[in-house]
Order: C-alpha cells, then sequence, then structure tokens
C-alpha cells in the first residue's frame, strides 16, 4: 500500500463537544470493534476518565475505510479538551497531518476551542470544522459557523453537520477526511526517522513505545537507535491500536503504531525523541520533537507514612512516563518528612496526579497549598526562582518580586458579564479587551497565576451557571508587593504552613490558618500563641488556652495561704515549661491548616 492511501488526524475540541463520542461512532462505522465489545467512550481507558468524563490521555487508533474500490488506513488521535492537558493536544499534532475541530451546535465557540484551533494552525494542520450535536432542537448552525468564521478566521463553507451519538453524518465525515486531509510525505527508501510520540508503562512489557514513522521502516529485530537519550535497543515487538493492541510485521513511512523493546528505566524513552537504525545515526538530524512543558502550578507530595517514600518515588517515576508535563524533585520537611516537590500545568492535572497514585499505586498522601514560580531580584542584582516558601530570602536582601502573570481568555453568555468582570477585579485582574460575538462575550484579562490556581475556575462556572469557559496561557512576570507570611507556634516557626501572598491578603489569609490551627492542636499544660507574621512584624494571632489542673481539689477548709502557695508554685512550673516545652503538631492539624483552601 502507498503512502497516499494514508490519513493521519486528530481530534481536537473544547472540553464536553463529544470528541469521544465521535470517535466512537468513526470506529463503529470503520468496524473496528464488533458491537459486542463496544462501549461509550472506548478510547478512554482510564476509570477516572470514565468517572469524571473527561479525556486525560490521548489515544490513537487505526481505522481500515474503503472508498470507491480503495482501501484507506486512517490513524485517529482521540485527544484532552481541558487546558491542563493541551501538551498532550500539542504533541499529537505532531503525528498528523489533519485535524477535526469539533464545536458543539448548541454551544458555539468556546475558549479551548480556540486554543486548539491555533495550536493545530502553528502545526500546520489542515483544519477540518465539524459541528457536532446537531441534532439537538437547541442547535444553530448557521450562527456557529459564523462564530469560527469572525473569532477563529478559516472557512467554513465545507463544514460537515455531525451528530456523534445518532451517527448522522458519518459516512460524509470520513468521505471529507480522505478529500481534505493531505497523505504523509516520506518514503520506505529513505533512512529511517521515527518521531517518539508517547510512552507509557506497562506491567507486563515494561515501556511501550507510540510512534510516527517519518520515513524508512520499522520491523521486529531491528537495532534501533534513540538520539537524545543516546541508548540502543532490539525491537521485540511492532503493533498498531486498532483500537486493540495487535502485533503487525512492519510499519511503514507515514504510520503511526507502538513498540516494545525491552526499555526497563521510565528516564531513556523520552517523548519527542528521534528514532534511527542504529548503523548509520551520525548522518541524520534529530526531528524538531516539541517544545518542553512548562510547570506552572507547584505543590509537595508526601506519604502519609513514611515507610512508603520508595514506593511513591517509583510510582512517580512511572507516571511520569505516562505523562511527560509533570515533573518532580526531592524535597525535605520538618513536619512531613521526605516527599517531592511535584511540578504540574494546572489545578486539574495536580487533582488527577493525585488521584491517579491513589488508586493505581495505592498510595495515601499528604498534599501541600499549590504555588507558583516567583523571581527575586536580590540587592546584589542575582536573579533566582522560588518554587517553595522555604527558599524565600531575608526581606532585606530582596531588592524586587516578580510574579507570573496569564493572558486568560473568558467565554460567558453576555447577561454574566457584569459578576465575571467583578471576580476579574478582585483577583487584581487588568482588562485587555472585550469583543461580542451574537449573545457571547469574549473577554481577555491579564490576571496574577497566584489568585488564580485556588479557586477562579469554580467560581467561574458558579457564577456563570457552567456556561463560562476559561483558557490561558503564561504571559510575563511583573513585579508585585508579594510577602512571605510565616506561620509560628509558641515562637517556633512552622515552615511548611508558609505561604507567599500579595500583602493586602496577607492578613485574611493568615487569620483564618491561625483559626484552623487553634482548633485542631490539642491543649497542653501551657498556653500557646499561635501568629501569621511578615518578618518580625506579628499580623494575626490565636491563644490556645491551657489545660488546668485543679492543683488545690485536695484542699478542704484550712488557711487561704496553703491555697494560693500551691497556685502560685504550679504558675511558676507552667512559666518554666512554656519556655522549655516543644509543640508537636499532629498530623490532623497540619491537614485540616493546609486544606483551607479546597
Amino acid at each position: 500500500m502507498t503512502d497516499t492511501f494514508i490519513r493521519n488526524f486528530a481530534i481536537i475540541a473544547h472540553i464536553d463537544h463529544g470528541k469521544s463520542t465521535l470517535a466512537d461512532r468513526l470506529i463503529e462505522f470503520c468496524e473496528g470493534l464488533s458491537k459486542r465489545e463496544m462501549k461509550e467512550q472506548i478510547l478512554d481507558s482510564m476509570e477516572i476518565e470514565r468517572e469524571r468524563g473527561i479525556t486525560i490521555k490521548a489515544q490513537t487508533v487505526r481505522l481500515e475505510h474503503k472508498e470507491k474500490e480503495n482501501k484507506y488506513i486512517l490513524n485517529l488521535i482521540d485527544t484532552p479538551g481541558h487546558v491542563d492537558f493541551s501538551y498532550e493536544v500539542s504533541r499529537s499534532m505532531a503525528a498528523c497531518e489533519g485535524a477535526l475541530l469539533i464545536v458543539d451546535a448548541t454551544q458555539g465557540v468556546e475558549a479551548q476551542t480556540l486554543a486548539n484551533a491555533w495550536l493545530a494552525i502553528e502545526a500546520n494542520l489542515e483544519i477540518i470544522p465539524v459541528l457536532n450535536k446537531v441534532d439537538l432542537p437547541s442547535s444553530d448552525v448557521e450562527k456557529v459557523k459564523k462564530q469560527i468564521s469572525e473569532l477563529i478566521g478559516i472557512e467554513t463553507d465545507d463544514t460537515i453537520a455531525v451528530s456523534a451519538k445518532t451517527g448522522y453524518g458519518i459516512k460524509e465525515l470520513l468521505e471529507k477526511i480522505i478529500f481534505k486531509c493531505p497523505y504523509p510525505k516520506g518514503t520506505d527508501a529513505e533512512p529511517l526517522k521515527a518521531l517518539l510520540v508517547d510512552s507509557w508503562y506497562d506491567s507486563y512489557l515494561g515501556v511501550m513505545v507510540l510512534i510516527r514513522v517519518k520515513s524508512g521502516f520499522l520491523k521486529k529485530n531491528m537495532k534501533i537507535k534513540l538520539l537524545i537519550s543516546d541508548t540502543e535497543y532490539i525491537i521485540e515487538k511492532v503493533g498498531v491500536f486498532t483500537p486493540k493492541p495487535v502485533e503487525v510485521d512492519i510499519l511503514k513511512a507515514g504510520e503511526v503504531g507502538f513498540i516494545t523493546a525491552n526499555i526497563k528505566e521510565t528516564s531513556q524513552a523520552w517523548v519527542g525523541d528521534t528514532i534511527v537504525e542504529s548503523r548509520n545515526p551520525n548522518k541524520l538530524k534529530p526531528l524538531p520533537g516539541f517544545k518542553p512543558s512548562v510547570p506552572v502550578v507547584f505543590c509537595g507530595l508526601y506519604p502519609l507514612d513514611a515507610n512508603e517514600y520508595d514506593t511513591l518515588k517509583t510510582s512517580l517515576g512511572k507516571l511520569k512516563l505516562n505523562d511527560s508535563s509533570f515533573t518532580y524533585e526531592s524535597e525535605s520537611s520538618a513536619a512531613l518528612g521526605l516527599g517531592f516537590r511535584c511540578g504540574f500545568l494546572g489545578l486539574l492535572h495536580l487533582e488527577i496526579i493525585q488521584e491517579r497514585l491513589k488508586r493505581e499505586f495505592n498510595l495515601d498522601l499528604i498534599v501541600t497549598p499549590p504555588s507558583v514560580i516567583y523571581k527575586i531580584i536580590r540587592t546584589d542584582e542575582i536573579e533566582e526562582s522560588i518554587h517553595n516558601p522555604a527558599e524565600w530570602p531575608l526581606q532585606t536582601k530582596i531588592k524586587e518580586i516578580k510574579e507570573p502573570w496569564i493572558k486568560a481568555s473568558i467565554f460567558c453568555p453576555e447577561h454574566y458579564i457584569g459578576p465575571i468582570i467583578q471576580l476579574c477585579t478582585e483577583k487584581r485582574g487588568v482588562q485587555k479587551e472585550i469583543n461580542f460575538t451574537g449573545n457571547r462575550v469574549l473577554l481577555e484579562y491579564y490576571l496574577p497565576l497566584n489568585e488564580v490556581i485556588f479557586d477562579f475556575h469554580d467560581r467561574l462556572k458558579s457564577i456563570s451557571k457552567g456556561y463560562g469557559s476559561f483558557d490561558y496561557e503564561v504571559h510575563e512576570y511583573k513585579s508585585g508587593n508579594l510577602q512571605k507570611v510565616s506561620i509560628l507556634v509558641n515562637g517556633e516557626i512552622v515552615e511548611g504552613l508558609s505561604f507567599i501572598t500579595h500583602v493586602d491578603k496577607a492578613t485574611a489569609r493568615g487569620r483564618v490558618i491561625c483559626n484552623k490551627l487553634k482548633e485542631s492542636i490539642p491543649k497542653q499544660l501551657f498556653k500557646i500563641a499561635i501568629q501569621a507574621s511578615i518578618g518580625s512584624k506579628v499580623i494575626a494571632r490565636e491563644t490556645l488556652s491551657s489545660l488546668r489542673k485543679d492543683v488545690i481539689a485536695k484542699c478542704y477548709g484550712g488557711d487561704v495561704t496553703r491555697k494560693r502557695k500551691l497556685l502560685e508554685k504550679q504558675k511558676a512550673g507552667k512559666k518554666k515549661m512554656k519556655q522549655v516545652g516543644n509543640v508537636n503538631i499532629p498530623q490532623e492539624a497540619f491537614l485540616a491548616a493546609i486544606k483551607l483552601d479546597d
């Protein structure tokens, strides 16, 4: 079969616009699986994906379709829709020549529709607009076509209208894919060059690698070299997903499939690496690969049981292979012991990783409050990046503090615009522009990232009754009036509870943490001061009263001086105890304090 009969395309859309359901219909139509084997969202293989109704990992499937006596191979990649998984989308596009841009005909263009469309335009893909859910009475095809034309700027004359639920328009869509989507370049006769698109850990086969063959071919027992990691392997298995893994004899130029090659170490299969034949690697330059992902949210992950540290380390290594946009490094805390400082693309990404560690590796974790990277310019003009409040230098050595700001695109119906502008103003946002298209509004704002990572998305959804959508990209670092707030218990700083915030919000947040600790720390035999401070200035304080032992209970009558003597002795003892006594903060109290932002 020649290259002209191969079509590689990705399905891209905003979250919940019907990508996975459309993939189901295409698999059904091309008879990739029998009716008995089919189930809804077949490509969402993780339990957590099916529960939440979202795609987390991009999944590939190879389908065969007959059109006018010609047999075509269709390599389809179903991608995630949420902003936190946009790195998966950009990687998937490197394996394709075309993209189906799915737009819900009842909702119209939303924030992630725009972001994914621009990613496809940057990757120079042929975009085919597809209007989904046209069977619903509230769908408005003409209005949505106009939105696509105005906001994205692509032609909508040959837009396909489909219903992924009923199967309407699927045949016409397949014809359009074959007609419009370009076939891959490169031939089998050229030297081998394959792009490592994804990799994951299989408990039976070890590391499995998803590849797109750009030129040449791959087959069993072939000796290959990974150029960036500079390692050599012999291929054990070559296969494709139909969507079940099926072994094949050869993967030719233009095809997408998987290989296993006894790769033991998870760090050896780098996403974006180039695979070549080991006998002539020096003559070939690596493929462009991918722009590395930049984590924007950081938090600490610590095992609840200190003995599970090694298990956590191994589990993070396996997850890192499965999700290359996630980063981690070792750190230790006086309160929590040994753990890891982890970087994520957003709060949903953090939540999913935490849930996967719990389900797939049976780990109970303590998660510290999320934070972002700050840049500090010291008085000696040295600039350093701060991931963790514990690394914050003395205030006297700081010349300037810079925090990350994002450029946010918010789509919402017109009548929610007032409360959303109020929310952005409350979060120290700066308005860039407002665009009206019909009864929908596109708001563009500059916002500080540390204000967004906690509750912005939830509050936006509440205000807009679920109709608001939000997408962002890191814009720049700006100077800000930020301070480190330290939490002191009995005069000792508890580093794990320290946080960085804007001066205007420091007192309120410090007061909340002090209150939480007062409620959850058990009483001692002496008074305990719980304080929040900026440097040496205390901005909030709560006092935990002491346990009172009744030392005069044994005195029945008699001289009052005897009772006074016992009380004075108790008072002196408490004073001494306060000076030498240590307060051990139990884990329950620590957890209650760090959960205040949930």
